[in-house]
């Protein structure tokens, strides 16, 4: 059990990893490529051909009736709202801005899950996503923001604070799956009805593409996107929930404006002062605080 839980925690914090690179290379194809709303249909009909693909390989498991409109909520809240709210957000605003937002959601998903599915919220698990929302907040008030390619700031901010509610939404709607059901059979079909979903308001968009005029750096970030960020994300987060609660997997958000400010040092774009370091600091605390298993009762 305890194997299984470290496994879990490891997969999640793959997951942020994956998200953390993926606010400057998606927002470095934006519009230049392709627009935000193309890029969902790009990234939820890819994701649904991988993961039928490996549900070949895979045990067969029929979704009870009653489950269906549940696995909707998902679609919705998962695939649909959080991806086109954060797009077309990071579209508006900066990578930095994106990845420090979107630390609300671990907050809307103890609110929610109180209310839900009376998930416990423990002494330990407040002050952790207090602790590491101060990291965040660090790197919001403190570190200079750039405007670059950031037509409208607010506007984007505001987009991914929605962003962030979705996917905190996502993550209590979903939890009660896990249990019935494989990763892969859950994602292949949330994947699936998203498509049908979100085509209306992205064919226009992943129509109007010069697909064959694509250099290869902008095919390999899309790929990136759509493999990593979507594909391996999804699936290592469904794992992750399996043994962890909604509320501990949601903080590992906290780690991706560390992640993403790594990267953005690893490749040139920005340097380490003191109030990245302190904000870094605050952030690994956070996350360990709500991770850590206090009681048989927070697993």
């Amino acid at each position: 059990m305890e194997n299984r839980r470290i496994l879990a925690i490891l997969a999640a914090f793959a997951a942020s990893a994956i998200y953390g690179i993926n606010h400057t290379l998606a927002k470095g194809l934006m519009p230049t490529y392709i627009e935000p709303f193309g890029f969902i249909l790009l990234r939820v009909t890819g994701a649904a051909i991988l993961f039928w693909i490996i549900s070949l390989f895979a045990p067969k498991e029929k979704i009870a009736t009653s489950d269906w409109p549940r696995i909707f909520g998902c679609a919705v809240f998962g695939m649909v709202i959080n991806m086109l709210f954060f797009f077309k957000g990071l579209s508006l605003s900066t990578p930095i801005n994106s990845s420090v937002i979107i630390t609300l959601s671990p907050v809307m998903v103890l609110i929610l899950a109180s209310f839900l599915i009376n998930e416990k919220i423990t002494f330990l698990k407040t002050l952790g996503i207090i602790i590491g929302m101060a990291g965040a907040l660090v790197l919001v008030l403190f570190s200079k923001e750039e405007s670059i390619n950031a037509p409208n700031v607010p506007v984007g901010n505001i987009l991914f604070i929605v962003n962030a509610f979705s996917y905190g939404l996502y993550l209590i709607l979903v939890k009660p799956l896990t249990k019935k059901y494989s990763s892969i059979t859950l994602m292949k079909w949330l994947f699936f009805i998203a498509i049908f979903i979100n085509l209306p308001v992205t064919i226009g968009e992943f129509a109007a593409v010069e697909w064959t005029e694509l250099p290869f750096d902008a095919i390999w970030k899309m790929t990136y996107v759509v493999v990593g960020t979507t594909f391996m994300t999804y699936l290592l987060n469904i794992y992750a929930l399996k043994q962890l609660s909604a509320a501990t997997i949601s903080a590992f958000i906290y780690l991706q404006p560390l992640i993403a400010i790594a990267f953005a040092i690893a490749v040139g774009a920005d340097q380490l002062t003191m109030v990245k370091a302190i904000a870094a600091i605050l952030v690994f605390v956070g996350v360990y605080m709500v991770s850590a298993k206090k009681t048989k009762i927070e697993n």
